[in-house]
């Protein structure tokens, strides 16, 4: 009978849950998954995601199970990430320009992230350089903090520009201005 439970506890694999952050996910998996397959061939652990940004970890040994937390925090350790203020207005430097917006950083070593066409500017734009956006420029934005889903920076620059209403509303007020200049001197 002891000899069937010390085959059993062989066999055995422990299991760990672990919760990252979804802007993280990419820093833990890797590209094409190098940092899981890097993972398990080194300690032998296996990671499978269980839903969004839960994963199980499941380890033949405590030992596998120590080795694969540490290397699992150097992948998603990074530079000290500057705390970003909600609705702040941050200076950002343009450093590729897309189809569907520009990739902008805010702060250096940075993975860049897109500030979108329709957040460039009040009137719609097909393309960035239709505002003389270039490379290397910099501009202003405000940020919205993080997509919940997918973990994502949501930026806007066209907060920060005035409203195309308001420009409208002050030529209307001209207009009646003088409209009313023209009705007292035709009297």
């Amino acid at each position: 009978m002891e000899a069937l439970q010390l085959d059993k506890n062989l066999f055995a694999t422990l299991r760990k849950k672990l919760e990252v952050p979804a802007h993280k996910c990419g820093k833990l998996i890797g590209f094409g998954g190098y940092n899981l397959k890097k993972l398990t061939a080194v300690t032998g652990v296996h990671v499978t995601q269980t839903n969004g940004s839960n994963y199980d970890i499941f380890a033949p040994n405590q030992s596998a199970m120590d080795e694969a937390k540490e290397m699992i925090e150097e992948f998603l350790s990074e530079e000290k990430e500057p705390e970003l203020e909600f609705g702040a207005i941050y200076t950002a430097t343009i450093v590729e320009l897309r189809e569907t917006g520009v990739m902008v950083t805010l702060y250096p070593a940075m993975t860049p992230a897109l500030l979108h066409n329709s957040q460039l500017d009040q009137r719609k734009i097909s393309h960035p350089t239709a505002l003389g956006l270039e490379v290397g420029q910099e501009i202003q934005v405000k940020y919205f903090g993080r997509d919940p889903v997918s973990g994502r920076m949501r930026l806007s620059r066209k907060v920060l520009q005035p409203t195309a209403t308001t420009v409208l509303r002050n030529l209307g007020e001209k207009q009646q201005v003088s409209t009313s200049n023209l009705n007292s001197s035709s009297q």
